[in-house]
């Protein structure tokens, strides 16, 4: 079983991607350099956003999470698990963590990666508000 949703988004010039772990992004347009740990804003999508079938697959920590991570031609991956406590009932944030910890906001968590582990190369394109940003999720239930 499996299920994908795109999510568009735009970079944003206090992009600064340090914090070591967890990665978001969110629908708000607004960041200041304390927000270390958002990639991309204004996105047509929050948690509570997503389809109930993308929902179901990853409220279950046998499922398997990637984001693709697509600018101007940089792509970066990012693997994560799903968790049965995700409720996906915020409407703004998307929020993947290192960690197991999960509430409204979290789409994944045991990620790979967070965002400072983001190329340095991507980085500079997620500072430029022009950017456009398209993340793929696929959530894949393994048995």
């Amino acid at each position: 079983m499996k299920a994908s949703e795109t999510i568009h988004a735009y970079g944003h010039k206090n992009v600064t991607s340090r914090n070591r772990m967890t990665l978001e992004i969110t629908k708000e347009t607004h960041l200041t350099v304390r927000g270390d740990c958002i990639i991309a804003l204004a996105a047509n999508k929050g948690a509570r956003d997503l389809s109930p079938e993308f929902k179901k697959l990853a409220q279950n920590d046998k499922a398997k999470i990637t984001l693709t991570i697509e600018a101007d031609g940089e792509i970066e991956v990012v693997s994560a698990c799903g968790h049965p406590q995700l409720s996906f009932t915020h409407p703004t944030d998307l929020v993947v963590r290192k960690s197991d910890y999960a509430c409204s906001r979290t789409l994944a968590v045991h990620a790979d990666k967070a965002a400072i582990d983001l190329p340095e190369t991507l980085v500079k394109k997620l500072q430029d508000p022009k950017q456009r940003v398209k993340v793929t999720l696929t959530v894949e239930r393994t048995t």
